[in-house]
């Protein structure tokens, strides 16, 4: 059967060598607003580099990523070879080429408005091109998706899609949604405005469409690692899946619930009434219920293993837990740093409270918490758990995969937990540089420097997984042969799956609804109301 490796292999490694480069930014911009000196320390340095770390972050890797990963799960868990692999490459070359456009123009200083690019500061039009061309490329990969989802459905009448391919299609289907408020943005207002065919832009009318896609991004960024849970997690620790059902009730829960919430980001802007915040804070609290679905199924799941493993009592199924595999502990990790950033979710969702963390270092915290800890690690354990069915060989040290995963987790505790501190402290966030010889910031130093130490663990544990992941491609000694990927089943297959839980029809009509709800007066008021314009600010001719 032809497969599409190559395919997989060009994106993935395409994601983490985005991510490379953007882990050692990272650590520069934490040495910068370290009272520690560091080199090429400036402001303009300082926001070339954030807004090369946070469009590396937010958009290359996560991407080029989840579209890898995709192309994977549709041949491994479907059996059949992924149609259409020439669109495929299409996408990527696409993806690669807008990539290029945005790191020239960072790189050049004509792109400083970080990865969010909020008018009326306006960067160069060739940096929004290049965003427009990686998310077009993305929409190739997914109608390869839903075609290869259709195709086995025509082929298998009345079977259910397998669990880890009905959520990469549930993935495609809320990117192409999300994707709908930022394509409004860019092609309706900024790159007209960058380009000098509009001399102002409605500012509030850019961040209302880009609230669309601001928060179900999240979500696409999430699913992969919610993939792991469900079904390589339950199959590593030896047991299976408590609820078939449940799974893909979650995922169709992250479409209803995460898409019409963005404007929770909003909470401190003007031109929303407090009224209507507070109910898409309403609306922003029941994204809690697929993750709380989740973590009962997938711990339910994990107890059946352990328990099989022969542990007894109330907690013997922890300990007697395969931890020594990379995607067990992993997950486990990845849920003990998702408590965490959980609970600073629900106070950034919290009308009241939002209004105390707004703009400190405590969001920046959640953000890498939930990004950077639980979802990132996943994906280095889903690299770990596929490169050898990608390359036909076997891992060299499990023990290295292990420390690897460990020396993540605990630095990412050690960068972003004194953000959360100084966050509730008041600490703004945004800003290159902070004076030390304040006395009313100063104790702030020694906070700083910790955080710079989890970054520099961050930077090693990330050395070590590109490492890692070079191993597989090295003509070592001859390994065990590598087993056929199998993904988790459920402890109670059901008879018969209905037609709701295996498509995605009736749930679009429903998102439909739910995000003319949130979004139709939102919009519209901007026209009706015609708020005043802002002057826009170009990067380039600024600089």
């Amino acid at each position: 059967m032809p497969t599409a490796n190559r395919l997989v292999l060009a994106h993935i490694w395409t994601a983490f060598a985005a991510f490379g480069v953007a882990i050692v930014l990272g650590l520069w911009q934490m040495w910068v607003r370290s009272p520690l000196a560091a080199p090429l320390s400036s402001a303009e340095n300082y926001f070339i580099s954030v807004t090369a770390h946070g469009s590396a972050m937010a958009y290359v890797l996560t991407t080029f990523f989840i579209m890898g990963f995709g192309y994977f799960v549709a041949e491994s868990a479907l059996k059949t070879p992924l149609p259409y692999r020439g669109l495929g490459w299409f996408g990527f070359i696409l993806g690669i080429l807008g990539t290029v456009l945005v790191v020239a123009t960072v790189l050049t200083g004509k792109a400083t408005v970080m990865f969010t690019f909020y008018p009326p500061l306006t960067a160069t039009p060739w940096f929004y091109l290049g965003l427009v061309m990686v998310v077009v490329g993305s929409w190739v990969w997914c109608a390869l998706m839903l075609v290869a989802m259709a195709r086995w459905k025509k082929t298998h009448p009345g079977q259910a899609v397998p669990l880890a391919m009905y959520a990469t299609t549930a993935n495609a289907v809320l990117w192409l949604w999300t994707t709908i408020g930022v394509a409004a943005e860019l092609l309706l207002v900024v790159i007209p405005a960058a380009f000098g065919w509009t001399r102002a832009v409605d500012v509030g009318l850019t961040r209302t469409l880009f609230s669309w896609t601001l928060h179900a991004i999240v979500y696409f960024w999430l699913i992969p690692a919610y993939i792991a849970f469900y079904t390589m997690a339950p199959q590593a620790a030896g047991g299976r899946l408590f609820s078939d059902t449940m799974a893909r009730i979650s995922f169709i829960l992250f479409l209803l619930c995460g898409l019409p919430v963005g404007l929770h980001h909003l909470f401190m802007d003007p031109e929303h009434s407090s009224g209507f915040k507070m109910v898409q804070m309403m609306l922003t609290v029941l994204v809690a219920v697929p993750t709380l679905l989740t973590v009962f199924t997938v711990t339910a799941s994990l107890e059946t293993a352990g328990r099989l493993n022969g542990g007894r009592g109330l907690l013997g199924w922890v300990a007697a837990l395969p931890w020594k595999r990379p995607m067990v502990l992993a997950t486990g990790l990845s849920f003990f740093m998702l408590w965490f950033g959980g609970f600073g979710g629900l106070i950034n969702m919290s009308y009241g409270m939002n209004a105390m963390v707004h703009n400190t270092s405590w969001v920046t915290a959640h953000f890498h918490m939930i990004f950077g800890g639980s979802v990132v690690i996943m994906y280095f354990a889903i690299a770990y758990e596929i490169w050898p069915q990608l390359t036909g060989r076997s891992p060299t040290s499990l023990a290295l995969q292990r420390a690897q995963l460990w020396l993540w987790a605990v630095g990412m505790m050690v960068l972003s937990l004194p953000w959360h501190w100084l966050g509730l402290q008041g600490q703004w966030r945004r800003v290159a540089h902070f004076d030390y010889s304040d006395p009313a910031i100063a104790w702030w130093a020694p906070w700083m420097i910790a955080s710079l130490i989890g970054g520099a663990m961050l930077v090693v544990s990330a050395a070590m997984f590109i490492g890692n992941l070079i191993t597989f491609h090295l003509k070592l000694q001859a390994a065990p042969p590598v087993r056929p990927m199998h993904y988790a089943v459920a402890l109670h297959p059901g008879a018969r799956l209905p037609s709701a839980l295996n498509g995605f029809t009736l749930w679009n009509v429903f998102v439909l609804i739910l995000m003319a709800a949130a979004y139709t007066y939102p919009i519209v008021q901007s026209f009706i109301i015609n708020p005043p314009h802002a002057v826009v600010h170009r990067v380039d001719r600024a600089q």
